[in-house]
């Protein structure tokens, strides 16, 4: 048998560094020749025929790879394009649906049908009808001037939305070069975690509360227990637990989430039947998933999102509980 040793020494000795596959890797850069490509006719087209929709319309239907195109130009994510448009749908916002031609492509569509659209489904709508084609375009075009939009996009999206960048100005470009490269940082900052708002309400309100294990759950059931967001006032004498999911993709592993939260609570009865349990559940991703939905929000005593009027209604539940300044 070989040695760790040596196992290690060859590890160290043969090392590639970076893995690749060279047939992939032509194949894929033929791919991007072909984006940057067409964003030099289509910078070349407004550059010579001016600003025009027509032109962005053409771009979509005529070319197979016109959105990836027109997203790479704006820095607006693929992923964040599906959230807009589910967003699109289930809203009944006039000028958003007007801005979107959405009478011309929207399906009528029940709670328990509505997912999100995959990109295949996009696509074709795409290519088979010009209005939401159209309207993919006056996204881009006017997206940052409707109020429903700038109260709903984080301010680091919407900006993406500007018309400068499809007149392919240097500073717009810039600034599409910057917002891609902070995005993970922007992500990750603590501030625009929603885990955040919740500590800053408590704090104003000058409420106690501590993180972490709750004390007999971790001496008793070290496999099933979980750490808590938030635990008032705190982990010896707990009146209530707090637990935050806010959403804006979706995946399956939310049905496996709800499960967890479920199994919590009936632990949260057992060792602390006093307690209860709140979950602040939120986000586009929970709305398109009706079932898991339904099994999350049956696992909390009472549950809260971060609209205005939820977030006084959770100042009035404090009040309630006992739990004050």
């Amino acid at each position: 048998m070989n040695s760790n040793e040596n196992k290690y020494q060859t590890v160290i000795d043969k090392n590639t560094f970076y893995f690749y596959n060279p047939i992939f890797q032509e194949k894929y850069e033929s791919y991007i020749n072909s984006l940057t490509e067409t964003l030099l006719v289509l910078k070349n087209q407004v550059e010579t025929q001016g600003l025009k929709r027509e032109l962005f319309e053409t771009l979509l239907a005529e070319k197979q790879n016109g959105l990836r195109v027109l997203l790479a130009l704006t820095g607006f994510a693929n992923e964040s394009l599906k959230r807009l448009i589910t967003v699109a749908r289930v809203t009944e916002n006039k000028e958003l649906g007007k801005l979107l031609h959405k009478s011309q492509w929207a399906e009528t569509e029940s709670e328990s049908e509505l997912k999100e659209w995959s990109d295949n489904k996009i696509s074709k709508l795409i290519q088979d009808n010009p209005h939401f084609r159209a309207g993919i375009v006056n996204l881009f075009f006017e997206g940052s001037t409707i109020p429903f939009l700038a109260q709903t996009l984080p301010l680091f999206e919407l900006k993406k939305l500007s018309i400068s960048k499809l007149r392919f100005e240097v500073s717009a470009l810039i600034d599409t070069l910057v917002r891609y490269k902070e995005k993970g940082s922007y992500s990750g900052k603590s501030e625009n975690n929603p885990e955040y708002l919740i500590a800053r309400i408590l704090e104003d309100l000058n409420i106690s509360f501590e993180k972490g294990d709750l004390e007999e759950l971790f001496k008793n059931e070290q496999v099933a227990k979980r750490t808590m967001d938030f635990i008032l006032p705190t982990k010896t004498r707990p009146k209530l637990i707090i637990e935050s999911s806010f959403l804006v993709t979706t995946s399956s592993g939310q049905g496996d989430k709800s499960k967890t939260e479920s199994n919590i609570k009936r632990l949260i009865e057992k060792y602390y039947p006093k307690a209860k349990f709140v979950g602040f559940i939120d986000g586009i991703g929970w709305y398109v998933r009706p079932g898991d939905l339904k099994r999350m929000v049956s696992a909390f005593d009472e549950v809260f999102t971060f609209h205005p009027d939820e977030i006084e209604r959770f100042k009035d539940y404090l009040t309630q509980l006992g739990i004050e300044k």
